[in-house]
């Protein structure tokens, strides 16, 4: 399995799913896919191959990484990164059964693999011609139908189903990903007659379809997607986050719109960072995807397509519900006519959507006309009840200036002449959500307050047992987690000096602990020359708890502003000893005291004998440093 994890590098699983930026010392961070958080607190160390978030506390290798996201079981991930890899798994027990031995996940990712296949070849038929007839009158040729994936499953009962059985899968695992559904003699095709588009998750994978209706006489709805599955969560995927996730991540900017053909003509415009959701409106979980794609800065932007009818009007409020989810700004933009981006590109060609993207307003801006269109501006009650509700979509401006020009427009879209007036009852509004929040009630315009994440070393409750509680702000504590974390990040710069301190020289039980792991593993001196050298210290911890110590203090940087070098190491390994040989020196003047004069002369002697080698040889470590170990 070690093959497995050393060939797919952990940075590459990771910014599948999220964006990473440097963090300094050769380690990668990003906003947390297992929690929600405005600062990125998820560290990944690519030279160790392992993760740690210093705000949930997750952590692990690139197994644990894959298993956590995806839901999947040991076996599933291993066999998942070995086909990335190339790696052809052996298996024991009387060989390889795929129906048996690959896990169920794999299994449904497989089938929905060869339904890609089958579908793609079927749009070249002869029977596909109302397919590519029905492509070609939107202005996609055959290379934009090979770039999206799009097929054509035929319009028979069980194609695809006895396609698939010829692939050894089970009419069991057909019916449960969705593919197929019970008919009255057995399973039959859930798709026939129609244009399919598959729908990839962020890391490529295919998890459903989507389905377009073709023919009059087919009484099923116009588009038709996969049911509810173990793979397939509508809620939770966006149709295009596999061809636009690494353009989102570089641009800082999504453009969401709301069908397939608009994300290939956005892309084929050259607007390759558009993405659509799946037979449901834009929500939670879509939200997520994208933060963690846009790394939640103010800097970032999502555009909105809507038509500018009453549905695309109601659609774009919903979508400034959620406006306040985002660090990012967020955009509209009304195509014109009620024109959606695909109809837009075969009327006026690809620079007009790309002009309809940056024809954006803020979203905020959209809504406030809303709002203030549905009252009678000629009367006072009229103006005074559009401020009443117009106040607070202004007040809930992140940005500050914005929010002050805002409430200076508001003036005038109302007419109302004392600006001031407009400007002060907004501020008061945005004041009193601030301090709601600042008071623990509930705010539902602000994002979940995180410890920041450059101050790791700070105290902060950890979820479950983990030990002793841990007064980080201790100078001593900080030394000693400083230590541990060159023993396992360079190992190289503390050994062999390193692997001479006992686990009695570190004063929190937890890093006791570790100290001994290193040494089960080894020892320092024997990480700088191996690379398995951070995977035996994991091996070697006696729980869980304490795993997740070796791999948060593995990945967390280092506190220096510069690459660590010997001086560095010798200051960390100089200032633990000597708060080790300070304690034993306290503690011997307490002997002293407590044996009193009429103590055994020849025990006395050896008392003060140690103390005095003990005093010598602090005063040699605060003399000579690093030279006197």
């Amino acid at each position: 399995m070690k093959a497995v994890r050393d060939a797919v590098p952990i940075d590459a699983v990771v910014s599948e799913y999220l964006q990473l930026r440097n963090a300094g010392g050769g380690n990668l961070k990003g906003l947390c896919p297992f929690h929600d958080e405005k600062s990125p607190s998820f560290h990944v160390s690519p030279a160790k191959g392992l993760y740690h978030c210093f705000g949930c506390q997750e952590g692990g290798d690139t197994v644990d990484f894959v298993m956590k996201i995806d839901h999947l079981s040991f076996a599933e991930t291993i066999e998942r990164l070995a086909s990335q890899a190339g790696i052809t798994l052996r298996y024991e027990e009387g060989g390889y059964s795929p129906g048996r031995q690959q896990g169920e996940r794999t299994r449904l990712v497989e089938a929905h693999k060869a339904a890609a296949q089958f579908y793609a070849e079927q749009l070249d038929s002869p029977e596909a011609e109302i397919a590519r007839a029905f492509l070609a009158e939107r202005g996609f040729d055959q290379a934009a139908a090979q770039h999206f994936g799009v097929g054509y499953s035929p319009a028979g009962w069980d194609h695809l189903t006895r396609f698939l059985r010829g692939r050894r899968f089970t009419d069991q695992e057909l019916v449960l990903s969705g593919l197929s559904q019970e008919g009255r003699r057995g399973p039959i095709d859930r798709f026939r007659g129609r244009l399919m588009w598959p729908i990839r998750d962020i890391a490529g994978e295919v998890v459903g379809f989507g389905a377009r209706k073709l023919r009059d006489d087919d009484n099923g709805p116009k588009y038709l997607n996969t049911p509810e599955t173990p793979l397939y969560r509508k809620s939770q995927v966006l149709y295009g986050i596999d061809l636009a996730k690494k353009e989102i991540a570089r641009t800082n900017r999504a453009v969401v719109v709301e069908g397939y053909t608009d994300v290939m003509a956005c892309h084929l415009a050259g607007i390759t960072t558009a993405i659509a959701t799946c037979g449901t409106s834009f929500g939670e979980g879509h939200i997520k995807i994208l933060r963690r794609l846009l790394m939640d800065n103010s800097g970032s932007e999502v555009v909105f397509t809507f038509d500018g009818d009453a549905a695309g009007q109601k659609a774009a409020l919903r979508a400034f519900e959620d406006d306040q989810k985002f660090a990012a700004e967020t955009s509209i933009a009304i195509t014109p006519g009620g024109m959606d981006p695909c109809d837009l590109r075969l009327a006026k060609g690809d620079q007009a959507v790309a002009d309809l993207v940056e024809s954006r307003t803020p979203l905020f801006e959209f809504a406030l006309r809303h709002v203030v269109s549905r009252h009678n501006l000629d009367t006072t009650v009229g103006r005074a009840a559009a401020l009443d509700e117009a106040a607070p979509i202004v007040a809930h401006i992140k940005n500050s200036s914005i929010q002050h020009e805002s409430a200076v427009q508001l003036a005038g879209m109302l007419g109302i002449l004392d600006t001031q007036f407009v400007v002060k009852r907004v501020a008061q509004l945005a004041r009193w959500a601030r301090e709601r929040g600042r008071d623990g009630r509930p705010d539902q315009n602000r994002g979940p307050q995180r410890r920041p994440a450059s101050a790791p070393e700070q105290a902060r409750p950890a979820p479950g047992p983990r030990g002793p509680a841990l007064n980080l702000r201790s100078p001593a504590h900080r030394v000693e987690r400083e230590l541990l974390k060159l023993a396992l990040q360079r190992p190289d710069l503390v050994s062999p000096a390193f692997d001479a301190y006992g686990a009695d020289e570190f004063t929190a039980p937890p890093y006791a602990v570790v100290r001994q792991c290193i040494e089960d593993a080894g020892g320092a001196t024997a990480g700088a020359s191996d690379d398995d050298y951070v995977a035996r210290v994991r091996e070697a911890a006696p729980d869980d708890t304490v795993r997740a110590m070796v791999t948060e203090l593995t990945v967390e940087p280092l506190h220096t502003r510069r690459d660590p070098d010997e001086a560095y190491a010798g200051v960390q390994l100089v200032t633990v000893r000597l708060a080790a040989v300070n304690q034993r020196v306290t503690e011997i003047r307490g002997t002293l005291q407590r044996l009193g004069p009429r103590a055994d002369p020849e025990h006395l002697a050896a008392v003060q004998n140690e103390l005095w080698v003990l005093q010598q040889y602090g005063q040699s470590l605060r003399e000579r440093g690093y030279a006197a170990l």
